[in-house]
């Protein structure tokens, strides 16, 4: 609280910040939060009036007035695995629209008054963490709708092929009376449709 020469911070395992901790920290400019900071206390970086930018996880609980007063708070940075998360989102147009959303407080921030850009970015952050979970939902439907499709066409390959070897002779013409419900098993194991859904399609899920 009240340094006159501070300029910068960079704190690599920290759990909670607490009240006005840096409080009038006059040379203040940039603040790197670590991925792992759970809670900003209240008021903990007001007044820093050269503060310019910080860099945060969408996991900390920003505390109310925690960047109170910062006039020159123009930028805020994401850490964390938000942006692998967007990346690996299915739809173009959704992975779009969360980059709008994530870079949009950029945008908005500079023309926020200095007194309210502490609930602006705890708005945002909200937002953010709003449209993330529809599209990480959407997401795994899909993926739960691709794995059954992909599952039959396996399994109706693996059923044709053997028509096919049948019909060839390849294979007896006269078949005892089998189970039909342990031939369809049989099928969906030897078809590989077991191996792509537990070791392939894992890759295609979202990165957390």
């Amino acid at each position: 609280m009240n340094c006159t020469s501070l300029r910068s911070i960079t704190m690599p395992s920290l759990k909670i910040i607490g009240l006005c901790v840096f409080d009038r920290c006059e040379q203040l400019t940039d603040l790197d939060l670590p991925e792992g900071l759970e809670r900003i206390g209240q008021t903990a970086f007001q007044n820093c009036q050269r503060l310019r930018r910080i860099a945060i996880s969408l996991k900390c609980m920003i505390g109310g007035g925690a960047f109170y007063n910062c006039t020159n708070l123009k930028t805020v940075d994401l850490v964390g695995g938000i942006h692998r998360t967007v990346a690996s989102l299915h739809l173009e147009g959704w992975r779009n629209e969360m980059k709008d959303e994530i870079y949009r407080i950029n945008q908005d921030l500079p023309n926020i008054r200095a007194l309210d850009k502490t609930a602006e970015i705890q708005q945002w952050m909200e937002s953010v963490i709003r449209r993330i979970t529809y599209y990480k939902d959407e997401h795994i439907a899909i993926l739960k709708e691709a794995t059954t499709l992909l599952e039959l066409a396996l399994w109706k390959a693996n059923l044709d092929e053997k028509e096919e070897e049948d019909s060839f002779g390849e294979r007896e013409t006269k078949r005892a009376k089998v189970d039909t419900g342990s031939e369809k098993n049989d099928s969906r194991i030897t078809s590989g449709a077991n191996i792509v859904i537990k070791n392939v399609l894992p890759f295609l899920t979202l990165i957390e």
